[in-house]
């Protein structure tokens, strides 16, 4: 009888701990999934990057949001998980925002209703989704982005 095959936790690349890479392959495990081209997942690893240093933050506004599993902590108004996303703006409940996958899951489907993102830059498609107070800082996590997808597509 063959051995079961044991999931490999991916070696961390681009000078990610083993904690932002199990993240970011969340991230991508979701995009494949979802039959999302490489961009998109670019898109949202470097999203994930700006917002999160790709940790899933529990938020000190939000006690609830530490009774799940998560990495630190944010102080950005209601801001939760991988992407800081908000339970009050519609995005889901404190519970689904803190598993990496739900959060990609939710990111993707709006970056799906993003007329044109395909031919917009990863800072423009990420600003698009996200409503950052801060819209270019996610083209600095452009390289580094695409180096963490290529690793584990």
């Amino acid at each position: 009888p063959r051995e079961p095959v044991r999931a490999q936790r991916p070696r961390p690349v681009a000078g990610l701990d083993q904690r932002q890479m199990d993240n970011a392959k969340a991230v991508v495990d979701v995009g494949r999934e979802m039959k999302m081209p490489r961009r998109a997942m670019v898109v949202a690893v470097a999203t994930a990057m700006q917002e999160s240093n790709l940790y899933n933050l529990a938020s000190d506004v939000l006690p609830q949001s530490f009774d799940h599993p998560h990495q630190g902590s944010g102080s950005d108004h209601d801001s939760i998980g991988l992407f800081q996303q908000r339970p009050s703006s519609g995005w889901g409940t404190v519970a689904q925002l803190m598993r990496p996958a739900y959060a990609a899951r939710a990111f993707y489907a709006a970056l799906r209703e993003v007329p044109g993102w395909e031919d917009m830059s990863v800072t423009a498609a990420a600003q698009a989704v996200q409503v950052s107070a801060y819209p270019d800082a996610y083209a600095r996590h452009q390289g580094r982005a695409t180096t963490v997808v290529a690793a584990l597509v």
